[in-house]
């Protein structure tokens, strides 16, 4: 059963019964062809700014680099925080036993490490572990020259969103009040937040949706579907250019606690008039619907429109002329009570759409494909401005998830707070990119396609620019640490040969593997004559 089926509290229930009528004991539905008006019409459009970017007006003159607009979302203090977390949780690991080495994490690292995981979304591999693989035809040449593949691992084992020991302290208040369910990710995820709505401020038609991000990792913020995939569901206002407004983690319970379900808490949470300002359009599937919330958000002065399920508490049960499997396509039954209106329109199936802001017909058509005289036509179909509506402005969150899935930093974790660490990146990513669209749009220049911004963003993020990328073969031998001095100048950084594996200060430049160069001993050169031979 929906959680928002629940039934009202009897004082609540009773004070509406004497207000206005039960839609279970509604009249007939109506036609198209009878007259409506729309009772209570909403506020003017009053946002709290003006809808668009919030940047300075010496940013309007020009448009920003990708990196500069991803780093209004990933600030300066963010990043600092999470570096500091991870260096902790590293120090952590080696307390515990973990064997390995490490170098404290600065911010432009950090920054080089998320131009990585974007740079290898785009260029799929099988494994992490190919990028640095000089020995393969999929050899590429930019991650080392980024970063080693050691040290994006030990980054990837380590990185961590909260301080340890407060998660340590968190953990114990399990199964009281007190517990955060979300501590691991919270200082990342209050500051996104934050940065979103700051930069921009959406325009009149909003979209609630829900988008589910997979994860196989043990935390009851999962929700199964079918027994066979595992998400952790995020609730997202958007509005119709696909930018995220605002977001929130599903906890599997509310902090609103309005008893009227998990939807009505999930939509509520997320329009805040304070921020917003009145006059908004919000629209929203059946799994949000519901009588009561719609009447909530018209009383705060916004309207609502979505579709609905006949079986939602407060919905009209009267068959009296109703839709008909007979009935035929373009067919128009609604009522209306108080603010609200019912909707039934059929296509190619019945459409149910309960609304605040429009009145039943008003005369809008659409073209279909229709059997008429024995033939397949296009005709022109009436059609609810309530579905037309809909159709057009129910899109933000689809847009979003959509360019999320074609350029992703997903990557595999056992770890639910780093798949969701890796989505807040895709976020961050995304809005900037509209961001970006839309400073063209208004300085009349052409927007750059998606893959060349993101090709821009890993370029500035990594610090390494494709030119100074060297070609396959012209390996050169070159001091694994450059500029040492002094006695130990001959040992400083010396790794094992990747042949004899004997100790030696040279490496291969462009396949940054160590190598011995010496009078008696030649690893580099025969290293990569055998490359060549496997190649021929």
């Amino acid at each position: 059963q929906d959680v928002t089926s629940r039934s009202w509290p009897s004082a609540n229930k009773a004070k509406r019964s004497r207000s206005e009528p039960l839609s279970g004991d509604a009249a007939a539905w109506k036609s198209e062809k009878d007259p409506d008006n729309l009772p209570h019409p909403l506020p003017h459009f009053l946002p709290t700014r003006t809808p668009g970017i919030q940047l300075p007006l010496s940013e309007y003159l020009t448009n920003p680099s990708p990196s500069k607009l991803f780093k209004m979302y990933f600030n300066w203090a963010a990043v600092k925080t999470l570096c500091a977390n991870t260096n902790k949780n590293a120090e952590k690991n080696i307390a515990a036993g973990k064997k390995f080495k490490w170098a404290e994490l600065t911010e432009a690292e950090l920054y080089r490490y998320i131009g990585l995981t974007l740079y290898m979304w785009i260029l799929k591999l099988p494994n992490i572990r190919n990028f640095w693989r000089v020995s393969s035809i999929f050899y590429a040449p930019y991650p080392s020259k980024v970063m080693s593949r050691t040290r994006f691992l030990l980054i990837t084992w380590n990185i961590h969103m909260s301080d340890p020991a407060e998660d340590e302290l968190n953990d114990r208040k399990k199964g009281t009040d007190d517990y955060d369910c979300l501590h691991r990710i919270r200082p990342l995820y209050d500051s996104l937040r934050l940065a979103c709505k700051a930069v921009y401020h959406p325009q009149k038609n909003l979209s609630v949706d829900e988008r589910m991000v997979p994860t196989k990792a043990k935390t009851a913020l999962k929700k199964n579907i079918k027994q066979k995939k595992r998400w952790i569901k995020f609730f997202v206002l958007s509005d119709n250019t696909g930018y995220i407004f605002d977001f929130k983690v599903y906890t599997r319970k509310s902090t609103l606690a309005t008893g009227r379900g998990l939807s009505f808490d999930a939509v509520v949470s997320l329009v805040n008039k304070n921020c917003l300002g009145s006059g908004y359009h919000i629209y929203c599937d059946k799994f949000y619907t519901s009588p009561a919330l719609f009447r909530h958000l018209h009383d705060l002065g916004f309207g609502a429109c979505g579709t609905f399920r006949d079986t939602r508490i407060g919905t009209p049960k009267t068959k009296d002329n109703s839709l008909t499997k007979e009935s035929p396509r373009g067919t128009v039954r609604w009522i209306r009570e108080g603010a609200l209106i019912f909707i039934k329109w059929m296509d190619t199936r019945e459409v149910s759409v309960c609304s605040t802001m429009h009145t039943a017909f008003s005369g809008d058509t659409l073209k279909r494909m229709c059997k008429v005289g024995g033939k397949r036509r296009v005709v022109e179909v009436p059609v609810p401005s309530a579905v037309k509506d809909y159709n057009s402005f129910m899109v933000g969150a689809d847009l979003s998830d959509q360019l999320i899935g074609y350029y992703s930093s997903w990557r595999k974790s056992r770890a639910w707070y780093v798949r969701v660490l890796y989505h807040f990146i895709d976020i961050a990513v995304t809005n900037s990119y509209l961001i970006s669209k839309e400073l063209c749009g208004r300085l009349e220049e052409q927007p750059v396609k998606h893959q060349a911004f993101l090709e821009q963003l890993i370029t500035e993020l990594c610090e390494v620019p494709l030119q100074l990328v060297p070609e396959r073969y012209q390996h050169i031998p070159v001091a694994i640490v450059e500029g040492a001095s002094g006695h130990n100048k001959a040992s400083k950084g010396r790794r094992k040969c990747k042949l004899c594996r004997k100790c030696t200060p040279f490496m291969c430049e462009a396949c940054r593997v160590a190598l011995c160069v010496i009078v008696d001993r030649n690893c580099h050169k025969l290293y990569h004559n055998s490359l060549k031979g496997t190649e021929n």
